[in-house]
C-alpha cells in the first residue's frame, strides 16, 4: 500500500475544508437566521393580524355608523322641509302631490297630522292602522324632528316614524321608512358584501332592529356611552372580533362581527414562508445591487456632479473619466463634445457681450462728461446768476421767486451729479477701485434707508480699468439687488487683496432666497440681476459664488486671480 507524504496534503482536502467552513460558519447560520426570521414573523404577524383587524373593523363600523347617521338625518331634513311648507298654510294633499320624489326615501309612507293627532293626508301609507307608539310621538312632536321605531306585526319588519312640526299650531308631518332597507343600502355602500361579516342594529333596550343575533348588554351600554371600540370573543369556529359603536342622535348601536382568522388567507399565510425559497435569488439581487452601484450609479453621481460644475462654466472637470459601463462612457463623451462646442459658443458670446459692454461703456463715459462739462457747468452758471439777481433785487415777492428757482437749481444740480457718477464714476480712473466703492456705499446708504459699510483689506493697487470697472459696476448691482430685494437694514462691502486674489464680497441680514443650481435657471426664475453679475464675472474670468439660505441674508463674493487681474 502507498503513503502518501504527510508533509503533502491530500489533493482537494482544501477545498473540501473552505467549504465546509464555509457552510458551518456563514451559510448554516444563515438558514437558521431564516428559520428564526420566518417563524418568529409568521407568529408576529398572527399578532399584528388580529389587532389589526380589530382596528379596522372599529373603524368600519364607525365609519357605518356615521353614514346611517347621514342617510337618516337627509331623511329628517325632507321631513323638516314639508312641515315648512305646512305651516305656510299649504294644503297637505298639494304638498303631498308635489312630492313625488320623495316616495322612494319614505318607502312606507308619509302623512300629515292636525296638532291633535288627527289625520289629514297622506301618500302611499303602509300600516293599517295608527300604532301607539307614533301617537305618544305626535303628542311630543316639536321643530326638531324626532325618530320612533316600531315592528310591523304584520310582516315583522321595522319602521322608522319621523316626525316634524315647524311650530305647536303647525300640522305634524310624519314620515315612515323600512328600515332594513335603508340601512342595508347604506351598509353596502359602507362595508360592502362581506359573507363572514355579521351586522346587527340594536337600541338602547336591547331589541334587535336589524340582523338576529343577540349581543352583550355591556357592549350596548358602553356603546350607548358614546364610546366606540373593539373586543374579541371565543366562537366555534375560532376566535371573532367585534366592533361596536354608537349612532349619533339615535339610542342605537352599531355591531359589527366577523372572524379575524378569516382575513389571513391561506395565501398570505403562505407568503410568510417565502424567504426560504427567496435566499438565492436575495444573494443573485445584492450581487447585482453592488454591480449597479459599483458600475452605473456611482458612476453617474459622479458625471452628474461634474456636469452640475459644467452649469457654472467648468469646462475641463467633465473631461476626467468616470468609469462605469459603456453607455455612461458614451453619454460622457458626447457631455464632452457638448462642454467644447458650449465653451467655443460661449467664448464668442462672451467677446461679443464684451464688446457691447465697451461700447455701453464708452458711450455712459461720454454721456457723463457732456452733462458734467456742458448742462452740469451751465446749471452752476445759472445759479450764479440767480445769486446775483439776489443781491441786486429790491422786491419781496421777486426775491421770493428768485429763491424758489435758486433751491430748484440746487437740487437739479445735485441730482445731475448723482445721474453723472452712476453713469461713469469719475473718480474711479483719478481715485482707484477702493476709493469708488467706498463712495458708492456712501452714496447707497444716503439714497436708501438701510445703514451700508465699507472695508478694505490687504494692501490695495491698482487693477486694468476694465477690470476695475467690472467690479465697481458688480458691487453697484449687488447693493442695488440688496436695496430693491432683500428687505435688509444692514448691507456691507468688502474688498480684499492678496498676494494671489482679489476678492469683492457684498453681504446682508435680508430675508434670502434658494439659489439656482445652474446659472441656466437665473433668467427662468427671474433673478436678471444675478444673471448680469454672472456674465460681468465671465468677461474677466473671475469665480462668482454666492450663498444664500431663507431668512438669513445673502453673501456674494467674486473672486479673481492676480495673473488674470
Amino acid at each position: 500500500m502507498k503513503n502518501t507524504p504527510p508533509h503533502l496534503p491530500i489533493p482537494g482536502s482544501r477545498w473540501r475544508g473552505l467549504t465546509f467552513r464555509l457552510f458551518a460558519w456563514v451559510i448554516f447560520p444563515i438558514i437558521i437566521l431564516l428559520f428564526v426570521a420566518t417563524f418568529g414573523s409568521f407568529a408576529l404577524h398572527q399578532q399584528e393580524m388580529r389587532a389589526m383587524v380589530g382596528i379596522l373593523d372599529e373603524r368600519a363600523v364607525r365609519t357605518a355608523a356615521s353614514a346611517i347617521s347621514e342617510h337618516l338625518n337627509s331623511r329628517a331634513a325632507s321631513i323638516y322641509g314639508l312641515s315648512l311648507r305646512a305651516s305656510d298654510g299649504s294644503p297637505a294633499d298639494h304638498i303631498l302631490e308635489s312630492s313625488t320624489a320623495l316616495k322612494t326615501d319614505f318607502d312606507a309612507g308619509l302623512a300629515f297630522f292636525s296638532p291633535g293627532g288627527e289625520l289629514l293626508a297622506k301618500s302611499h301609507w303602509v300600516l293599517p292602522a295608527l300604532p301607539p307608539i307614533l301617537e305618544e310621538s305626535l303628542g311630543r312632536a316639536s321643530t326638531e324632528p324626532s325618530f320612533t321605531s316600531f315592528q310591523n306585526s304584520i310582516t315583522g319588519e321595522h319602521i322608522i316614524f319621523i316626525t316634524a312640526a315647524e311650530s305647536p299650531d303647525a300640522p305634524i308631518v310624519v314620515g315612515a321608512l323600512n328600515l332594513s332597507t335603508a340601512v342595508s343600502s347604506t351598509l353596502n355602500e359602507s362595508l360592502g358584501a362581506e359573507e363572514q361579516i355579521t351586522i346587527n342594529l340594536i337600541d338602547r333596550d336591547g331589541r334587535v332592529l336589524f340582523g338576529a343575533k343577540k349581543i352583550s348588554p355591556t357592549l350596548i351600554d358602553a356603546a350607548l356611552r358614546g364610546e366606540s371600540g373593539s373586543t374579541y370573543i371565543q366562537s366555534e369556529d375560532g376566535e371573532h372580533v367585534i366592533a361596536y359603536s354608537p349612532i349619533s342622535h339615535l339610542d342605537w348601536v352599531l355591531i359589527l362581527e366577523e372572524p379575524w382568522a378569516a382575513v389571513a388567507s391561506p395565501t398570505l399565510t403562505t407568503t410568510l414562508i417565502t424567504p426560504l425559497a427567496l435566499a438565492p435569488v436575495l444573494l443573485l439581487a445584492l450581487v447585482a445591487l453592488w454591480f449597479g452601484a459599483r458600475q452605473i450609479v456611482q458612476p453617474l453621481q459622479n458625471l452628474e456632479t461634474r456636469a452640475r460644475t459644467l452649469a457654472w462654466g467648468d469646462f475641463y472637470t467633465i473631461q476626467e473619466s468616470v468609469g462605469g459601463i459603456e453607455e455612461i462612457a458614451k453619454l460622457q463623451n458626447t457631455l464632452i463634445y457638448l462642454a467644447e462646442k458650449v465653451s467655443d459658443a460661449q467664448s464668442g458670446l462672451r467677446s461679443y457681450i464684451g464688446a457691447i459692454t465697451i461700447g455701453q461703456e464708452d458711450e455712459r463715459r461720454r454721456l457723463a462728461r457732456d452733462l458734467h462739462d456742458e448742462t452740469l457747468q451751465s446749471l452752476i452758471a445759472l445759479n450764479q446768476r440767480v445769486q446775483l439777481a439776489q443781491i441786486n433785487n429790491k422786491d419781496d415777492v421777486v426775491a421770493e421767486r428768485l429763491a424758489e428757482i435758486e433751491n430748484l437749481t440746487g437740487e437739479t444740480i445735485r441730482d445731475l451729479r448723482r445721474v453723472t457718477h452712476a453713469l461713469r464714476p469719475l473718480y474711479l480712473d483719478d481715485l482707484g477701485l477702493v476709493a469708488a466703492l467706498d463712495m458708492l456705499a456712501r452714496e447707497m446708504q444716503e439714497s436708501a434707508a438701510i445703514s451700508v459699510s465699507f472695508q478694505c483689506l490687504g494692501s490695495e493697487r491698482r487693477l486694468a480699468p476694465e477690470t476695475e470697472l467690472a467690479f465697481y459696476r458688480m458691487a453697484q448691482e449687488g447693493l442695488s439687488n440688496v436695496i430693491r430685494h432683500a428687505g435688509a437694514e444692514h448691507a456691507s462691502v468688502s474688498i480684499a487683496f492678496s498676494p494671489d486674489t482679489i476678492s469683492l464680497s457684498i453681504s446682508d441680514n435680508g430675508i434670502g432666497f434658494i439659489v439656482p443650481e445652474s446659472p441656466a435657471e437665473f433668467a427662468p426664475k427671474g433673478h436678471f440681476g444675478l444673471l448680469g453679475l454672472y456674465e460681468r464675472a465671465e468677461l474677466i474670468s473671475a469665480k462668482l459664488d454666492l450663498r444664500s439660505k431663507l431668512h438669513q441674508g445673502t453673501e456674494l463674493t467674486v473672486t479673481l486671480s492676480n495673473s488674470k487681474a
